[in-house]
């Protein structure tokens, strides 16, 4: 059976090694990288962030963004992907809807909010210990507070206040895990464990 091609290519636009070390072909396709625009175009650049210190140097350094030809080629290659997978899986999933597989903005969130009582030891896999991982669990609440930032005005009443309370409470989770672990355990009754529960 002959092997099928597939209807896109895939570019390497990674400007370093595995080693670190600078990549002479940061294009991607085997050709020397091209030239970063002059200093005044990238200034004048509303996303590039010039306004910040050492955005100059960073968009210097950043390959350049896809072409819209490739996005497109990509977002259809994608698609007709996406839609081959769920013909298969519809089949599989017998009374379920494929509907409720899809991602929104809200299963986003929420997956977060999972993501960071994992990293707080607040949640763990069924029959794992707790493992805390507090820089990663800031990591994931600043993430949280960027996309309310970033998505100010975007958002249904629905999903803004869903975002507030995901925020809010992975903060508290935050602040109690850490009070816990600077000041010691309170007292407790017996059998409690050490770190707060929600």
């Amino acid at each position: 059976m002959a092997e099928k091609k597939p209807d896109f290519t895939v570019t390497d636009r990674r400007l370093f090694t595995p080693e670190g070390e600078l990549r002479s072909d940061a294009g991607g396709n085997g050709e020397p990288a091209t030239e970063a625009p002059p200093a005044t175009e990238v200034a004048a650049s509303p996303q590039s962030g010039s306004d910040k210190p050492g955005a100059k140097a960073d968009a210097e350094r950043m390959p350049p963004p896809p072409t819209a030809e490739e996005q497109r080629e990509q977002a259809d290659a994608y698609s007709r992907s996406t839609s081959e997978f769920d013909s298969r899986l519809r089949k599989e999933l017998g009374g379920r809807q494929i509907e409720d597989l899809e991602i929104t903005f809200e299963r986003f969130l929420a997956s977060l909010y999972m993501t960071a009582l994992v990293q707080l030891g607040l949640a763990h896999e069924q029959g794992g210990d707790p493992r805390l991982d507090l820089i990663g669990a800031r990591q994931t609440i600043d993430s949280i507070a960027l996309l309310q930032q970033k998505t100010k005005g975007n958002l249904t009443d629905k999903e803004e206040s869903f975002l507030q309370n995901v925020l809010y409470e992975l903060r508290m989770a935050y602040l109690e895990v850490t009070n816990a672990l600077a000041h010691g355990p309170g007292p407790q009754a017996p059998g409690e464990a050490g770190l707060p529960r929600r």
